[in-house]
């Protein structure tokens, strides 16, 4: 196989039980394509059926499965997977399918018209939101997005849903930039993005949420929110 047209890549973090139902539709939705494509699988220092899962259901198709020697978080492998594929363009994606892989053809119509980078949002208008959080995480996340926009970036309405798409050039230069590896890593990316004058589009997306969210409400939104005061030191100048 050549340069394949979209790498697709997936943190993975025990995620062996949810892996065997996704990645059978992933698989479906890629082989009925006209264009070649890659899944990239970075298992970040995984304790279960991880790696044997997605290397026995992936057999026969292009893909990678990279392994972390220990759980660095969500931020390091989404860095390492973008840095090793190969596509012309590339996504990332939850392991859960929150959104679903089909939403990929609409972000590569837009990056095929000009765009570098384009958001998955559950926060515009026309997002279809098919199953909602809990009130509590949405009121967490509202207010994580205000602050990251007074702080980090501007005009982005959801920082924080795992579905973005990159040109090669776009994600090669912003992963290989990228410092923090966990789960603010979205707006460090987005940050840079703007800093350094990428075509950015936010467009709305199916969304399902998944009750096993591995995000811990007060642990992690502590340690975020201490990341978006470190996102301008860490870049400045």
């Amino acid at each position: 196989m050549g340069e394949p047209y979209l790498s697709v890549i997936f943190p993975a973090y025990n995620e062996a039980e949810r892996l065997a139902k996704t990645l059978p539709r992933v698989l479906d939705f890629l082989r009925s394509q006209k264009y070649e494509s890659e899944i990239l699988l970075v298992d970040d220092g995984s304790q279960d059926q991880t790696v044997t899962t997605a290397e026995a259901l992936l057999k026969g198709f292009p893909h990678k499965v990279l392994r972390q020697p220990r759980n660095r978080g969500k931020g390091a492998a989404v860095k390492r997977g973008m840095l090793a594929g190969m596509g012309r363009f590339l996504l990332f994606s939850d392991a859960d399918l929150s959104t679903p892989i089909e939403e990929v053809e609409g972000f590569l119509k837009e990056l095929e018209s000009g765009y570098q980078v384009v958001i998955g949002s559950r926060a515009m208008q026309t997002s279809d939101i098919l199953e909602r959080q809990p009130f509590w995480r949405e009121w967490m996340g509202r207010i994580f997005n205000f602050c990251a926009r007074t702080l980090a970036f501007r005009n982005i309405r959801d920082s924080q849903c795992g579905f973005k798409a990159f040109s090669q050039k776009a994600a090669q230069d912003l992963f290989s930039r990228q410092k923090l590896e966990r789960f603010s890593f979205d707006v460090e990316v987005i940050y840079l993005a703007q800093k350094l004058g990428y075509r950015i589009l936010e467009k709305p997306v199916a969304w399902r949420n998944s009750a096993q969210s591995k995000v811990s409400v007060l642990r992690d939104s502590l340690n975020m929110f201490l990341d978006l005061l470190r996102i301008r030191w860490m870049h400045r100048g």
